[in-house]
């Protein structure tokens, strides 16, 4: 078996969406989905849970994958929706894609991100 060289990579994802996620199931399906299409494998998870505290309502999914973790919280009670989402991993994998889905399925009008390169130092990484 081929030993797989490890990165440590960090995706943060701030993205102002039309159509957040309103289900629980909706976005573990989503999410399980999600992992998938960037080539990681789960482990455990995803959990998603709605939070009807005022001021904090929306969904937050967690998901441990085999190269870290990915987790994502929307904000139903703004709108645009806010939806935030992180993915560590130790695997390569293309913000551009990530984003691109995340826009595609919500219907971001606005995404930002930030991709951090943290095996040593917290580098950030400019994707052209």
């Amino acid at each position: 078996m081929e030993k797989k060289l490890l990165v440590h990579k960090h995706l943060i994802i701030r993205a102002e969406v039309k159509n957040p996620p309103q289900s629980e199931s909706f976005f573990r399906m989503w999410l399980e989905s999600f992992i998938e299409s960037i080539k990681m494998k789960i482990m455990m998870g995803p959990y998603v849970k709605y939070s009807h505290m005022v001021g904090n309502r929306g969904l937050t999914g967690a998901a441990i994958i085999e190269t870290s973790h990915v987790v994502a919280h929307t904000w139903d009670e703004v709108s645009p929706a806010l939806m935030q989402i992180d993915v560590y991993s130790c695997s390569e994998f293309d913000p551009k894609e990530v984003c691109a889905k995340i826009k595609r399925d919500f219907k971001a009008v606005k995404i930002e991100y930030k991709f951090i390169d943290r095996e040593h130092d917290l580098t950030e990484i400019t994707v052209e």
